[in-house]
């Protein structure tokens, strides 16, 4: 695309890669390239255009999370949250409502730009994160590689020899997976959980299957060993891991920093784009305070723009500039194939003697594999419920083979975008969980849970960790997320998958963003 430029020419100082995490360089008002976001696909498109040698500007909405509390922590934890966990709430949002049907899941807390979001939609709530590293930094960390069939089935114009050869080792490597120890698995205390459900599992003739993940399972048994601060070990995840997680900040964000050509500025949303005369972009971005408060709104141009604020954030900039005129030309498939990977949460009752644990880490390690079932495909994330106390409950995370789709809508009364999201939807994946899960409780004498989501509800239906599509490859953009009717615009995050995966989506968005981002460098004119 260009050739490498140094520092000096581009009038940047280099950052040291060791300190790239803890730095955040003064903001620029401009900059060849400009992307909108730090997830996964973002992450991935600041790396490789800073390697090139390309000046770039990285807009992101949350705050950069590297300053201690006044408890000497980055990130609150999970059972004691405070105004670090949620995005400009005054109560915490978390999955489960209630417990033994008592509100003590959920606390009062002071409202600040914390890391974790719940965007609400009518009939569909969405989780996602909120600072540099996105969602890395409050996912659990399951590195799954989607079953190479479904993926050909869901991006048949991709190469899949190329990505599954290519791309996924590499996105594997840079974002730092490795797989728990077996031996250690099976001995902890901390994977008791994991153990019960296995067994109930196969009872019913399921079969389970190790995942791999990003949190350092060296650090976890030296936490376990107690030579190492508890993190996963101490409740820690959906407020953001203090220790032993390899999220973006520490992997990819920290080498795009490390090249000098990236800089990344926080606390910018950005709220439109459009098209100047001279076929540069401008970026309408409101800077935000502790508050919430707009204190500036200011316009950055770019020759190329690279969007990576994720479903939900790229679909909207781009419809909301279809419906206003700014970007008209935009395809009329831009705002379709949303989807929420058929997420569904159930829990089950145990029997007395199937004790899942006091002491529960909070790192899945193991799903149960039943996408084979050509009549009902779902892949069951065995999850932790760590409380500190015995409770004999068995947690799981549904990924369903669901085919509804919803599409996107302008509403300009609230200038945002709408999911026209159905319930009648997400009981598709309600259905598909139910029958895995009826098998296991008939195996095992076992009965649901009533008590934990609301309404007596046994199954969590109205949430997605897992938002895809909007944007969809090959569709509203081109075979390399390429947005149709625009040259140098790129779609680079999970809007581009349709809808589902399969499997917990993070390796797949950035593999694709690898593939997509050596094909631009390599073809696109050098900004």
């Amino acid at each position: 695309m260009v050739a490498l430029q140094t520092a000096a020419t581009l009038g940047i100082t280099r950052i040291n890669l060791q300190a790239a995490q803890a730095a955040e360089p003064d903001a620029v008002d401009n900059a060849p390239a400009i992307v909108i976001g730090s997830g996964y696909g973002a992450a991935v498109a600041a790396l490789r255009l800073g390697q090139a040698g390309i000046r770039t500007l990285v807009l992101e909405m949350g705050r950069l999370w590297n300053t201690p509390g006044a408890d000497g922590k980055v990130f609150c934890s999970t059972t004691a949250p405070d105004q670090r966990s949620m995005w400009f709430r005054t109560r915490t949002e978390a999955p489960l409502a209630t417990f033994l049907w008592l509100d003590v899941v959920n606390k009062d807390i002071t409202s600040y730009p914390g890391v974790l979001d719940r965007v609400r939609h009518q009939n569909i709530s969405v989780y996602v994160g909120r600072g540099v590293g996105g969602g890395s930094l409050v996912n659990g960390g399951m590195a799954v590689t989607p079953l190479r069939s479904y993926f050909t089935e869901q991006f048949p114009t991709v190469n899949a020899t190329e990505m599954y050869d290519t791309y996924f080792p590499r996105a594997r490597q840079m974002l730092g997976v490795n797989t728990i120890d077996p031996a250690w698995f099976e001995s902890t205390e901390w994977y008791r959980f994991t153990r019960i459900s296995r067994k109930h599992a196969q009872n019913a003739g399921l079969k389970t299957t190790f995942v791999p993940s990003v949190y350092d399972f060296g650090h976890m048994q030296r936490e376990a060993a107690g030579t190492a601060t508890k993190s996963a070990l101490a409740g820690e995840v959906i407020y953001g891991n203090n220790e032993g997680k390899r999220s973006l900040d520490k992997t990819y964000l920290a080498a795009a920093l490390g090249t000098g050509n990236v800089t990344i500025q926080t606390l910018s949303r950005a709220r439109g784009i459009r098209r100047a005369a001279d076929g540069s972009y401008v970026v309408t971005v409101d800077r935000i305070d502790n508050t919430g408060a707009v204190v500036e709104t200011k316009e950055y141009g770019c020759s190329y723009l690279f969007l990576g604020g994720g479903s939900l954030g790229t679909t909207e900039l781009l419809v909301r500039a279809r419906t206003v005129g700014s970007l008209p030309a935009l395809d009329a498939t831009v705002g379709t194939g949303w989807g929420t990977n058929g997420n569904v949460m159930t829990g089950r009752s145990n029997h007395l003697w199937d004790t899942v644990g006091a002491n529960q880490s909070t790192m899945p390690v193991m799903g149960i594999d039943d996408w084979a079932n050509t009549a009902n495909p779902v892949f069951a994330e065995i999850a932790p419920l760590p409380t500190g106390l015995e409770h004999w409950i068995s947690l799981y995370l549904a990924i369903t083979k669901n085919p509804e789709r919803a599409s996107f809508s302008y509403d300009a009364a609230s200038d945002s975008a709408k999911i026209g999201w159905t319930a009648a939807q997400s009981a598709v994946s309600v259905s598909m969980a139910k029958k895995l899960f009826d098998r296991i409780n008939s195996a095992n004498s076992t009965i649901y849970r009533y008590d934990l989501f609301g309404n007596n509800k046994t199954f969590a239906d109205d949430f997605t960790y897992h938002p895809l599509g909007g944007c969809v490859l090959g569709k509203a953009t081109d075979n390399y997320g390429r947005v149709k009717g625009y040259s140098k615009l790129y779609v680079t995050d999970g809007s581009l998958v349709p809808g589902s995966i399969g499997v917990n989506p993070f390796v797949t968005i950035t593999a694709l963003a690898e593939r997509n981002m050596a094909r631009v460098l390599a073809e696109d004119a050098a900004p």
